[in-house]
């Protein structure tokens, strides 16, 4: 279902991106781009910048202004216009939550593939309902109960996407640490790390623990996800910082997918983290 969209989504600032690389490839002014549109300028740049997503009879005469008679480049652009004005279940907390989280939770909606580092939390699409309210509890000092209760089930309802007919492959690497780090009390505790073994069974679920005997980790950057994600988007990778979260797309995910690849070869295997993960939830006891 379309509906208008919140200005500035990864999707629109690709779409902008895209079509200004068209436009300087042609050595097409901005100006004589508005006025083929029969638009200001300032309308066009807000095109190319994602601040306003293009509506499609915009798009195909901008693409027919560049020249672009390729099929399947015409097509991608399309597509990705589509997409841009799709309405989410998502949007529903878009009132609740930053944009750059509504941004995070169409990326795990689209992709076929998700990989996690995880250094102090387990990763929210694996919390239990009880650590996850903890972590936000944590996270969002002075929020009110209703405020907790909201962000909770946002977070739940993001989990639903393990259990759908076509989930993604989710592959996480989580340092010792974590497991040791009380979130809550032993209770939650133990039986999150419960929760993470019996997850791990799931075919599509692969969770390694880096223990601390493997010694200086691939990298000593902190945690960040990658999300691979089908034609026409690139891959993405995420990373949060005290100043607000950065998405980096290819190919400058290339150090992400480098660390991931290194971490996950010094952790144990699915097996022996699968232990890892009860005997630590028997400590917690």
């Amino acid at each position: 279902m379309a509906a208008t969209p919140r200005p500035g989504t990864l999707r629109s600032q690709w779409l902008g991106q895209q079509l200004r690389e068209l436009r300087d490839s042609k050595g097409i002014l901005l100006r004589d781009a508005a006025e083929y549109l029969q638009r200001d300028t300032g309308t066009v740049s807000r095109y190319e910048t994602g601040f306003y997503p293009i509506r499609r009879p915009d798009l195909l005469a901008l693409l027919d202004l560049y020249g672009i008679s390729d099929a399947s480049l015409r097509e991608k652009l399309l597509n990705l216009s589509k997409d841009v004005w799709q309405k989410g279940w998502w949007d529903g907390y878009a009132d609740d939550v930053a944009g750059s989280l509504i941004d995070y939770i169409w990326l795990e909606s689209r992709a076929t593939h998700i990989r996690s580092y995880a250094t102090i939390v387990v990763p929210g699409l694996l919390q239990t309902p009880e650590y996850a309210r903890e972590v936000i509890r944590i996270n969002e000092v002075g929020a009110t109960s209703d405020q907790i209760d909201r962000w909770l089930e946002l977070r739940m309802t993001r989990q639903e996407i393990l259990a759908g007919e076509q989930p993604p492959r989710l592959s996480v690497v989580l340092d010792e640490a974590v497991l040791h780090r009380q979130i809550g009390d032993p209770r939650i505790m133990e039986a999150q790390l419960r929760h993470l073994a019996e997850r791990s069974a799931d075919p599509s679920v692969d969770v390694r623990v880096l223990p601390f005997r493997a010694g200086t980790p691939a990298s000593t950057h902190g945690t960040f996800s990658i999300f691979e994600l089908p034609t026409p988007f690139p891959e993405v990778a995420y990373t949060e910082t005290m100043a607000g979260a950065i998405y980096i797309e290819s190919p400058q995910t290339k150090r992400f997918d480098e660390a991931h690849a290194g971490h996950e070869a010094r952790a144990l295997g699915p097996t022996e983290s699968a232990n890892q993960l009860l005997a630590i939830a028997e400590e917690w006891q």
